[in-house]
């Protein structure tokens, strides 16, 4: 990554477009054994590991560099003050009874297939959004004209409670990976293109422990992308619901509706 970004970074640069072959040969002018699977290559730089010191240190003050698709096998090392999300250590979290079958969480293939599981078969699509949510496809891939091919985790449609409709992407992260607001990006866009008249909302999902869920909501501004709510919920034996408990989240329901 270092030998393709230097290879075409100016001073002043915010923008540096490659494409996926470059890998290819920047492997092989190094001398370096290149991994069959490129797009995970560049999967694991746009979401899992940082991008070299030597390249964020090119990032103009305030800014960082993040990878964003730029059509078809073509990507683009852009300098944002997008910066990536992560749980608020400091948010209270609500106890749900979990209802995820036993055998399911035994054969659970990865964090994502586990998360994506207990988000399932626990409702929290619907107890965070407020909305009746129906899964309608996981691990939805397509195309999208100006970005190339985008992958949503899961896909949900829902109806509001005055019977509008809902179309929800979600992203779900598990372990070392991280929330990004390029991916959030991709999913606004693919909910455009192939559900236009379904209102979007965008959610993220990521373990912040073993049976802790944190819960992220976004929303289309004119600045971007931006964080609207985060909610963080723990899954839980119903027996370890207290009554205490269920008198804060009482107390809660209440004044929300003074709000």
């Amino acid at each position: 990554m270092e030998h393709i970004f230097f290879s075409r970074y100016k001073e002043g640069s915010t923008s540096i477009e490659f494409a996926r072959e470059d890998l290819v040969h920047a492997a092989q002018e190094l001398g370096i054994k290149l991994s069959k699977n490129l797009g995970d290559v560049l999967y694991s730089f746009r979401y899992r590991t940082l991008l070299p010191q030597s390249i964020r240190d090119k990032a103009p003050e305030g800014m960082q560099w993040i990878i964003r698709p730029s059509g078809r096998a073509r990507y683009c090392f852009v300098a944002t003050n997008v910066l990536h999300v992560a749980p608020n250590t400091l948010l209270a979290e609500t106890k749900i009874p979990d209802a995820t079958p036993g055998i399911v969480s035994m054969y659970a293939l990865g964090d994502e297939q586990a998360l994506l599981s207990k988000l399932r078969y626990n409702r929290l699509i619907d107890i965070f959004t407020g909305i009746t949510c129906y899964s309608l496809q996981n691990h939805q891939r397509t195309t999208i004209v100006g970005i190339g091919q985008v992958e949503t985790d899961e896909i949900y449609v829902g109806i509001g409670h005055r019977g509008a409709q809902y179309v929800i992407p979600l992203q779900a992260k598990g372990g070392n990976d991280r929330i990004d607001i390029v991916q959030i990006e991709q999913d606004v866009a693919l909910c455009a293109e192939k559900f236009p008249t379904l209102i979007c909302k965008p959610i993220a999902a990521q373990f912040i422990g073993e049976n802790r869920i944190a819960l992220f909501e976004f929303e289309q501004s004119s600045e971007g992308i931006k964080l609207y709510r985060e909610q963080h919920y723990m899954l839980v034996p119903p027996e370890e619901m207290t009554e205490t408990d269920l008198q804060i989240y009482r107390q809660r329901s209440l004044e929300e509706r003074g709000n």
